[in-house]
């Protein structure tokens, strides 16, 4: 049985994705991977193979729960059925860290299986915290806020994202989770610094970090489109914005995201290692 009394907390350290196919593997040898990260949605069911897998992983490495389908910035309120599944799931396993995206999937009574961006504004602000703070008094613990990787900007956005994400911590208590590949993907898009995003976030606030791949397309005006797709390594311009975040806000705990075309399971580990090389020293600076 897990102990639902003392969370196994992240080490600032580098983890995967985990996938089943990798079980075994995990199972016979954790190598340089210092924790895994579920999608919550896959395990809340009521039991079988998924399950008692789960329970034997997280009985040797810290686990991360990164939901997919609160809709934490949708017009409706949050599903209860829903957050009672997702309650029930963080009671028994009671993941190191749980995570949500600043996003919305849901309109009237339908879901969509993607994460929509929205609009800075006051309106919206007021909206996701209150459904912030639905999350962590019905879970009771707090919560981590992921940024969105974006593709355009709405004409009636009233604020940066940083300041959005910054006033959602400071009204909620929440954590963030900085996606880097996120940060790289939308200031391509939309033609902004990243550096100077990275520079202006609350990185005291950041409880984990993301790192994954994408891929490069072009749009209709011939200028270059970047799909955050999680089925590629990490490019070295992305390396090199996360070694900048980590010289600036020290050592977090980090994710190699891999979700499609998964590589056998020595590929991310290698990716893995390569993030370790990037925390190591700076966990040895005095």
């Amino acid at each position: 049985m897990l102990d639902a009394t003392a969370p196994r907390a992240l080490p600032a350290a580098a983890g995967i994705g985990y996938k089943s196919r990798h079980f075994s593997g995990l199972m016979a040898a954790r190598g340089p991977v210092a924790w895994l990260e579920i999608h919550a949605e896959n395990y809340m069911g009521a039991g079988g193979r998924p399950l008692a897998q789960l329970r034997a992983l997280a009985e040797r490495f810290p686990i991360s729960a990164h939901g997919v389908g609160l809709s934490i910035g949708g017009a409706r309120p949050l599903d209860r059925d829903h957050l009672a599944r997702l309650r029930h799931l963080c009671d028994w396993l009671n993941p190191a860290s749980f995570s949500e995206h600043l996003a919305w999937s849901t309109h009237d009574t339908g879901f969509l299986n993607d994460l929509l961006p929205l609009p800075y504004t006051e309106a919206t602000l007021a909206r996701v915290c209150a459904h912030i703070d639905q999350v962590q008094e019905v879970l009771g613990r707090r919560m981590l806020l992921e940024n969105p990787s974006t593709y355009l900007a709405f004409a009636e956005t009233e604020m940066a994202e940083v300041t959005f994400l910054s006033e959602i911590t400071r009204r909620t208590g929440c954590g963030l989770l900085l996606d880097v590949n996120n940060v790289f993907v939308s200031a391509t898009n939309q033609g902004w610094d990243a550096r100077a995003y990275i520079d202006a976030f609350p990185l005291d606030a950041v409880g984990e970090i993301h790192l994954g791949g994408h891929d490069e397309d072009a749009d209709d005006h011939g200028r270059p489109l970047l799909i955050d797709s999680h089925g590629r390594p990490v490019i070295d311009p992305v390396w090199a914005l996360y070694a900048h975040t980590i010289a600036r806000g020290g050592p977090r705990p980090t994710l190699i995201e891999w979700d499609n075309d998964v590589p056998p399971l020595p590929e991310l580990i290698a990716e893995a290692a390569r993030a370790q090389a990037i925390l190591t020293p700076v966990e040895a600076t005095p």
